[in-house]
């Protein structure tokens, strides 16, 4: 079973409102257990625990990981928003702007920019204790239904 698809139980301390989300491939899989909770009638807000794994040789979270969880927040949101068959990163941008260690609760807010008939545009922020950590931008290639 794919980390992401862990028991709530199997991490007490996860806010209220987060469940489990049941959703990605076996990488993103790896990164858990994600939770997600709504955010308005659209939108997610996707978070997880820091832990060990997810540090570099500093004690801190991994740039790797850090856009890994910031790209699979922008795709899961752009593809809620719109009836798609898939959808692949363009490109992305990040600003890694502060440190977050172990134990951490990290959440990525996703905001929504331009969505035409091939293309889709957002942004998102990773957030420990109401610090910004990271800032993303995106860019997807929609293959509709």
């Amino acid at each position: 079973m794919p980390a992401s698809h862990a028991t709530p139980a199997a991490f007490p301390d996860v806010p209220d409102g987060f469940e489990p989300l049941q959703r990605g491939g076996p990488w993103f899989g790896q990164l858990g257990p994600v939770y997600a909770r709504p955010a308005g009638e659209t939108a997610i807000i996707i978070g997880l625990r820091l832990d060990e794994r997810h540090l570099n040789v500093r004690g801190v979270a991994h740039g790797g990981m850090l856009m890994t969880l910031a790209d699979s927040a922008l795709g899961i949101a752009v593809h809620q928003a719109v009836a798609l068959k898939g959808l692949a990163t363009v490109s992305m941008s990040c600003d890694f702007l502060e440190p977050a260690g172990p134990g951490a609760w990290m959440e990525a807010h996703v905001e929504l920019g331009r969505i035409g008939a091939r293309m889709a545009f957002a942004s998102c922020h990773l957030v420990v204790n109401g610090r910004r950590i990271l800032r993303a931008s995106g860019v997807f290639a929609l293959m509709r239904k």
